[in-house]
């Protein structure tokens, strides 16, 4: 059984760095974010660590374990979104008390998406791979963007549904700074493995995140996926979605056969591949032929250059849920219940 968290958006938002804090020259697009949340009427608790980084982290693993929990035991804070990635998140999960976490939203991705990975397999709790807190700043927001709000207020037991986007940024815009964080310049186009296939239906619980990141949960105690299923979601199938921030071809296809060795998709019926611009040619071996292997290995369905990861927008993906796909012609309908 897989619980979720309610965000009470009458309470307030706490931002706090397990992985990666902001350096003192790009303070003010922190300052717009906050400024953002309180325009809207939310108040928001910054922990100290978000304002430094030092050594590739914004402070000691101690120290973001003891920030991170004290706004989860914090009963005012119903949202933690953390101000983006990073690198060194992996450090600090030892230290984390799964068995005592309360039931409350993580949003984020990169990085961060090795702690809610980690979050949901150890213990059930539903987590967000959406959006992190930089992005959410300036006056305006693209509605794609801008679902992490229906998504985190739908209740337990109902159903939210999203749109693929119309366009996404093709080239990163990182210190824009005027009424949008994003440019949204290109015209978005899911894509099937099969270029034949023009519309396609899957489902499944849904399993997310980076693959630079969540690769290196496996074998550890934080990476145990037939444990999950077996305890939280048994008979059910599982869909991944899954991005590549940085691996060339021949390193995502390295890493996918380790997933697969260890038995990350035994129970898989489709996975999702974010877009991407890290999906470099390695010699003539191209990122296609990465996802054509899989498929024909795994005898799955593959949609890619899907709305998730660091090309943005990206949708809100909940770990946990139950995903409905529906695939027409580049355009996707994507309807998650909180079941």
């Amino acid at each position: 059984m897989i619980r979720y968290p309610i965000w009470d958006r009458q309470k307030k938002i706490g931002v706090t760095a397990p992985s990666s804090g902001v350096q003192k020259e790009l303070h003010p697009m922190l300052w717009m974010a906050i400024n953002y949340f309180k325009n809207q009427g939310q108040e928001v608790i910054v922990t100290p660590n978000v304002w430094t980084q030092e050594k590739a982290v914004s402070s000691s693993a101690y120290v973001r374990n003891n920030e991170l929990n004290a706004l989860l035991k914090n009963q005012e804070v119903s949202l933690i979104i953390p101000p983006w990635g990073g690198e060194l998140l992996l450090e600090m999960l030892p230290l984390i008390d799964f068995d005592s976490l309360p039931t409350k939203w993580l949003l984020g991705y990169s990085d961060i998406s090795g702690l809610l990975l980690a979050v949901t397999l150890k213990t059930g709790i539903a987590t967000a791979h959406g959006t992190n807190f930089i992005d959410l700043r300036g006056t305006t927001m693209d509605d794609t963007t801008a679902s992490y709000q229906t998504v985190l207020t739908t209740l337990p037991g109902k159903s939210v549904t999203q749109q693929s986007s119309s366009f996404y940024q093709s080239k990163w815009d990182f210190e824009k700074t005027n009424d949008s964080p994003f440019h949204l310049d290109t015209p978005t186009n899911w894509r099937h493995i099969d270029p034949t296939i023009t519309s396609q239906h899957l489902e499944g619980r849904v399993l997310c995140g980076c693959i630079d990141i969540i690769r290196h949960l496996i074998g550890t105690p934080f990476g145990d996926v037939e444990a999950f299923w077996q305890e939280h979601i048994p008979d059910e199938p599982v869909l991944w979605v899954l991005e590549n921030c940085e691996l060339n071809s021949a390193d995502l296809r390295r890493s996918l056969l380790q997933m697969h060795y260890t038995g990350w998709f035994k129970h898989c019926t489709g996975i999702l591949f974010g877009r991407s611009n890290a999906n470099e040619v390695f010699e003539d071996y191209h990122f296609i032929d990465v996802y054509q292997m899989l498929a024909e290995e795994l005898q799955i369905p593959i949609l890619y250059d899907i709305d998730c990861g660091h090309v943005p927008p990206q949708l809100t993906f909940i770990n946990g849920a139950y995903l409905e796909v529906s695939y027409s012609n580049g355009h996707a309908t994507v309807i998650q219940t909180f079941n």
